[in-house]
Order: structure tokens, then C-alpha cells, then sequence
């Protein structure tokens, strides 16, 4: 098991902890802003009864880590155990060293830049395969045993949260605001997530396609699938060629199609995820990282 954590997800999970704990002390804690999961409920917390986000996340998290021992596996829970005591130990340093951006005459970009920093810290955690514990395995508890989506299950629980934070300390802008920066965070983590593959699918239907094929493989060296079909019209059958190539590739493509086939049929789409050689996983089909 041990051979299968990487120190570089580590290091990257503990870089995103620290992304997250500046974003939320000098942005969310300097502002009276709120946020969403159990982070939310450490700003409640502190605002009402002056209890330490750093102390309060870790024991937050201590049950959340016994139901979700066995759910995530080993090598998930190391990862999420270095990701949730990294943003504690990060809450601490930040909140001893912190230092005042004066924001407070303009809110729209505290929450801006509170959402971003937010998104942009949990999105390196989840892309390097940890959490930061919390609302996450809940999400998953109810995926597995009630069949909820992941995604309902975190917003239900978020907005919960934010309606408790805006009757215990939030007023109406701070919370209209909380809304901006939990928006925003989640666009940027799905940013970092999917928008990290950078993949385009392309669909190429040719005369030449053998001759594309092999112009591909050995130009781009990507992977090539040969489906087949035939026009609607026509009935005639067709060789349509399928492969998933990065989105900096997509000119690089399109002008080999067109040198083997100028009337070559192209279409490129956007994959939201892609797993496999190239993509995740060396020419030794082990993993990039």
C-alpha cells in the first residue's frame, strides 16, 4: 500500500491545503464572510463563540473519518487524512503570520477572490486524489447506500449551512455575497478538475481513413479507434475514426486530416474526463501522478 502513495500527491494536496487556508482566513475570516460544509460551520463557530477554525476542522472531521474508514480505502483515506490535517495546520500558521488586505470597501471582490482562492485550493486536493474530509464523505455515504448524487447531497448540506450562518452572524449582503464565493469556488473546482485533462474527442470520417489513421499514430502517436458505420442516406459504409487528443493538438490534427483528405469529415468535441494511456497513465500504463 505504501508503494502506492505518492509523495508528489502530497505535496500537491498540502500545497492546495495552503491555497484553501490563506483564501479562508484573509478573505473569509478577515470579512465576516461565510462558506459552505463543514468549513462554513468552523466560521459559525468562530464568529459566535470565538472557538479556533484550526482546532475546530480536525475535530470536526474525526467522526466524519471513522464512518468513512472503509468507504474511501486505504490509499484514499491517507490522502484525505494529509489533506484535512494540512488545512488545520495551515488555518494555524496563517492566522498567527496573517496580514490585512484592506478589501472591506468592496465585498464583490472579497468574494471573488475568496471563491477562487477556495476553488483553486480544493480543486489541487481533489485532483491529486484527496479531500479535505468533511461534507465530501458524506456525499459519498448517500451516493453508495441511498443512491443520491454526490453533487445534490453537497449543495443541500452547503445551503444548510449558509442559512445557519446568516442566522447566527452573516446579514443579508454578507450572505448574498457568501453566495457569490461558494459559486465561484465550485465553478473553480471544476475548472481545476476537468479543465486540468484539456482533452478533445474528433470524429473523422474519410475516404482515406486508414491513411489518416496512420498519419495520426505515427505524427501525434495517439491512439486510434476505427468504427463503423454507414450514411443514412447513402447506406453506403463508413470507416469513422475516433481518438482523444489534447486541446492544444486540435489545429495539429485538423491540418494532417486535411493534407491526407482535404474533404475529410471532422468533428471535435469536448471530453469532460478522460482516463488512459497519455492522459493518466504513462506509455508503461502507470499512473502520471
Amino acid at each position: 500500500m505504501l508503494k502506492q502513495i505518492k509523495i508528489s500527491n502530497i505535496i500537491a494536496i498540502m500545497l492546495g491545503a495552503a491555497i484553501f487556508s490563506f483564501g479562508f482566513v484573509h478573505f473569509n475570516m478577515q470579512n465576516q464572510l461565510g462558506e459552505g460544509g463543514l468549513s462554513g460551520i468552523t466560521l459559525i463557530l468562530y464568529f459566535t463563540v470565538g472557538w479556533d477554525p484550526a482546532l475546530m476542522n480536525l475535530l470536526l472531521n474525526i467522526p466524519m473519518f471513522i464512518i468513512g474508514y472503509r468507504l474511501l480505502g486505504k490509499k484514499s483515506f491517507i490522502y484525505t487524512l494529509v489533506g484535512t490535517l494540512s488545512v488545520s495546520v495551515f488555518l494555524k500558521v496563517f492566522q498567527k503570520y496573517q496580514f490585512t488586505i484592506h478589501l472591506e470597501d468592496d465585498m464583490l471582490l472579497v468574494a471573488l477572490f475568496a471563491g477562487v482562492f477556495v476553488g483553486l485550493g480544493l480543486g489541487i486536493v481533489f485532483r491529486f486524489g484527496g479531500t479535505t474530509g468533511g461534507v465530501d464523505i458524506l456525499a459519498r455515504l448517500g451516493h453508495k447506500y441511498f443512491g443520491w448524487s454526490m453533487g445534490k447531497t453537497m449543495f443541500i448540506f452547503d445551503a444548510i449551512v449558509i442559512v445557519l450562518s446568516w442566522l447566527t452572524f452573516l446579514d443579508e449582503r454578507s450572505m448574498m455575497y457568501t453566495l457569490v464565493a461558494v459559486f465561484v469556488g465550485a465553478r473553480v473546482i471544476d475548472f481545476v478538475q476537468e479543465g486540468a485533462y484539456a482533452a478533445r474527442g474528433a470524429l473523422i470520417i474519410s475516404e482515406k481513413s486508414s491513411d489518416i489513421a496512420e498519419m495520426i499514430a505515427l505524427r501525434m502517436e495517439r491512439g486510434i479507434t476505427i468504427l463503423e458505420g454507414h450514411g443514412h442516406f447513402t447506406k453506403q459504409q463508413k470507416e469513422v475514426i475516433y481518438c482523444v487528443i489534447g486541446s492544444n493538438e486540435v489545429v495539429r490534427l485538423k491540418s494532417i486530416v486535411h493534407e491526407v483528405d482535404p474533404h475529410a469529415f471532422v468533428s471535435i468535441i469536448e471530453v469532460r474526463d478522460v482516463a488512459g494511456e497519455g492522459f493518466t497513465l504513462d506509455d508503461q500504463k502507470q499512473p502520471l501522478h
